[in-house]
Parts: C-alpha cells; structure tokens; sequence
C-alpha cells in the first residue's frame, strides 16, 4: 500500500496539513518540525504527488528559463552554464524544479513561452538575454505573469531585473588600459542587437571621449560567442596600419579566440597586443596567458534572478526593479604596458 501524507503526519505527531506545509517550504513550520517531519518522510519512502498538489494549490513549484538563441552555441559559453547552476541551486534549496527552453528563431522562442504560461507549466520564467525585439516581455507583462530578466531592458523600465552595471564595467577597462598607456585601443562587441553589447561599448566610448581620444571606426568589431568568430574580426584588427595595442571583448571566450588568432599568427600577448575579456571564468585563468577579465559575479546574479523570482510568486514583492551585481577587475597577463617597440605599423 502506498504511503500518504497521514502516515506521515501520525508518525510525526502533527497534522497532515503541517506536512502538507512542510512539502511547501511554509516560512510558519519551524526548522525544527521541518527537520523531523521531512527525516520521517524520508524514512517511510514518502514521495509528494506533485501534479495532486498543483491541481488543488494551482501552482507548479517549477520555474522556467528562457535560453538565448542560438541554442548550438549556448553550453560552449561558460557564463550560460554558470548563471543556470546559480538559478538550479536557489531553485532546489527553494523547494523548486527548472525548465528550460529556447527556439531557433523570434516565432519559435515566443511560441515555446506562450506553451509554459498559457499551460501553466511554469510558475514564472527567467529571460537570460535581453534583444532589442522584446515581443516576450511585452506579451508577459500583459499576462502579468511573473518573470525576472537577467540584463537590461531598454524599453521597459518597471520590470524586474538582474543586471551589472554594463557601462560602468566597460568604462572601468577602458580607463585602466588608458592609465597604462594604450591610446589605441579596440573593441569586440557581440551580437550588436543585444543590449550587453550596446551597454559595454558605450562604456568604453564614454572613456575615451574623456580622456580625449576620438572614436575610431575601424577600431569597432562585432563576434558573435564563439572562439572562431572572434578570429576573422581579430586578423581585421591586427592588418590595420595603425593596428590597436589593446582589444576589449565582450566575453572571455572571444578573449580567448582572439589570443589563439594571434598566436597562430606569430604575434605575441601582451607584448604585441594586450587583450581583456568579460565574466571572469574558468577559461580565464586556464588560458596561456592568463586572461584580464572583469568579474561579474555570474553565479550570484543566476542565485538573485531566482530568489527573486520565488519571491514574487509568492506575493512577498520586491523592493527594487533593478538588481546591480558588482563587477571586479582582474587584471592577468594578457595585458601589459604597450612597448613601442613591438607595435608596427603595416603599409
């Protein structure tokens, strides 16, 4: 005979509806209580009928997340990966369970978020990425369906969001480089629809327009977030006649491509040509040379999208639109003071 939530209650002394509250995370059960009725649970085999209780609760304790597009390229960026397992952790410790989805295109990605909030699949969703194309926060907000977007929404300032302060991080790389000497400096956007992309270049303009250098188009290159799509636009770079001393990317993993380019190239970082990526991960420090890299706190930015979002599921509101996570400099050895002598120029 299957074992119920009585069983359960009779053993542990309390009400079903305690170990119904328990199953819930209710904040009212003591830790203590929590404990044994969930080392009771445990000990009988009792496993929550989940669909049961959405029917009666109308919720599902799941969450969803909105990949970015293209789904082929995403588990190759390691800021993906990190952001996920920040939201998974809050998630279970929560008492929640992830989904995730994406499309191939705009249709295919509004589609499969129509299926999880028309079919209550879902309780809410995190966005990962923010385009200026915002036709699924539009269609949430009018639902008034929960949902928090990690980055910047530039059309919609009321929602609730998880961002860096993107200029202020690009600024702070820019003037850094500037301070050790580089006047010539590039920068390696992603995707130019992208709000990210739109952010940290402002960034680095606003640096050196104060420092009093012009902006130089031929110093501004788009990758997408791959490695191979960083080398094309790193060999543009490196055939001008006044190539730049330094690159800014907006990713570690283009950071990354734009070395490897270099190197198969026989040019050397950072005695040629220093290099900076964004997010800080792994590939920064395992790369040769390590790469400088601005830390954005990936990790905690995924645990606050999801404690936020539980939060406002629950209907405890949050107290600002906009979570800024702090970033960091961490400056490695791919950047150095630029020596003349190893900058040519080519005719």
């Amino acid at each position: 005979m299957a074992i119920t939530i009585v069983d359960v209650a009779l053993k542990a002394g309390v009400s079903p509806s305690t170990v119904s509250r328990v199953i819930s995370n209710d904040s009212r059960i003591s830790q203590k209580t929590s404990k044994k009725v969930r080392k009771i649970m445990e000990e009988l085999g009792y496993h929550p009928n989940m669909m049961a209780k959405s029917l009666v609760t109308k919720t599902t304790h799941n969450l969803g997340i909105i990949l970015p597009r293209p789904a082929e390229e995403l588990f190759r960026n390691q800021f993906f990966s990190e952001i996920i397992r920040g939201i998974v952790t809050k998630a279970a410790s929560s008492g929640y369970d992830v989904l995730m989805t994406t499309g191939i295109n705009a249709d295919e990605e509004e589609a499969a978020v129509r299926r999880l909030v028309q079919g209550r699949v879902v309780d809410g969703i995190i966005m990962l990425s923010s385009r200026q194309d915002e036709h699924i926060i539009s269609f949430l907000k009018d639902r008034n369906f929960p949902f928090v977007l990690v980055g910047r929404s530039e059309h919609h300032a009321d929602i609730i969001s998880v961002d860096n302060d993107n200029v202020a991080a690009a600024y702070d790389v820019t003037k850094k480089l500037l301070e050790q000497g580089h006047e010539r400096i590039a920068f390696m956007s992603g995707p130019a629809n992208l709000t990210v992309s739109k952010d940290r270049f402002s960034g680095y303009h606003k640096a050196l327009l104060e420092a009093g250098f012009p902006l130089r188009n031929e110093y501004i290159c788009e990758a997408g977030f791959t490695a191979e799509s960083a080398s094309q636009a790193a060999m543009d770079l490196m055939n001008l006649k006044n190539r730049p001393t330094a690159i800014i990317t907006i990713d570690d993993v283009i950071a990354f491509g734009v070395i490897r380019t270099l190197w198969n190239n026989g040019m050397l970082v950072p005695e040629q040509c220093s290099v900076v990526g964004f997010n800080n991960t792994i590939m920064s420090e395992m790369c040769l040379p390590p790469i400088a890299s601005v830390d954005i706190g990936i990790y905690q930015m995924g645990i606050s999208a999801a404690h936020t979002l539980i939060s406002t599921i629950k209907g405890e509101g949050y107290g600002q639109a906009r979570i800024i996570v702090p970033h960091q400099l961490i400056w490695r050895e791919s950047v150095s003071v630029p020596d003349a002598s190893n900058v040519k120029t080519t005719g």
